[in-house]
């Protein structure tokens, strides 16, 4: 049975929790790219980091991509692409630098249909920026490393500590079982091979596995469903 805590973490679950944020976070050195990626989630700071970026001069065209998932249904109700594209318009990025790709409901997809989307419209970058939320970084760049192999992949995540990032959403229960869930899929994928087979530290493995004994497993999913 899932646990639910309306109080904060106790130490113990709050340095498991940020063993696992430490782990997933990748953070490349940022530097000019050909194309942004904006992975859709709950997590509409995503689309405020990618317009910051985009001010910077980093990327002259960013995609958003995501549809619906149950946990985003509520808080983006015409789909995550679509809700981040106005975010970032709001944050000064114009109309013409953003395509929107609506239709993908897991990481695969992401990848698999932004790529489908600027082939079509004759773009073949040879760098590319996938921007996430801050934890979804590790597994996100095995995943596009091996649908996008002739493109360099860097990774970047709004720039807050974990405490901060938590404070923003109000959900920490959210962002444990979120980690919890994604570190899951990081190892079912490797072992399927639809990413490089993943060394997962025994720290990390550890903080995991007394997250789930906890209670935190609301996003874990059978292995035949590790997309």
């Amino acid at each position: 049975m899932t646990t639910h805590h309306a109080e904060p973490w106790s130490p113990d679950v709050r340095r498991d929790v940020e063993t696992l944020w430490r782990f997933h976070r990748v953070d490349d050195e940022l530097r000019p790219v050909d194309v942004a990626v904006g992975l859709g989630s709950h997590d509409g700071g995503v689309a405020v980091y990618a317009a910051e970026l985009y001010r910077r001069g980093l990327f002259p065209l960013i995609v958003f991509t995501g549809a619906n998932a149950p946990t985003t249904v509520e808080r983006f109700p015409r789909g995550e692409a679509v809700h981040f594209r106005e975010i970032a318009q709001e944050y000064g990025v114009p109309a013409s630098a953003i395509r929107v790709e609506t239709r993908a409901t897991n990481t695969v997809e992401n990848i698999n249909y932004t790529r489908d989307l600027l082939a079509a419209e004759g773009v073949s970058p040879q760098s590319v920026l996938l921007i996430s939320r801050p934890y979804q970084q590790r597994r996100a760049q095995a995943i596009a490393a091996k649908l996008w192999p002739d493109v360099e992949i860097l990774c970047s995540g709004a720039q807050h500590d974990l405490d901060t990032y938590v404070a923003i959403i109000g959900e920490p229960d959210r962002v444990a079982n979120m980690l919890v869930g994604d570190t899951q899929r990081l190892e079912l994928q490797g072992k399927s091979g639809e990413i490089d087979p993943q060394d997962i530290p025994g720290e990390v493995r550890a903080a995991y596995e007394r997250l789930i004994a906890a209670g935190y497993t609301s996003r874990l999913i059978p292995a035949s469903q590790t997309r």
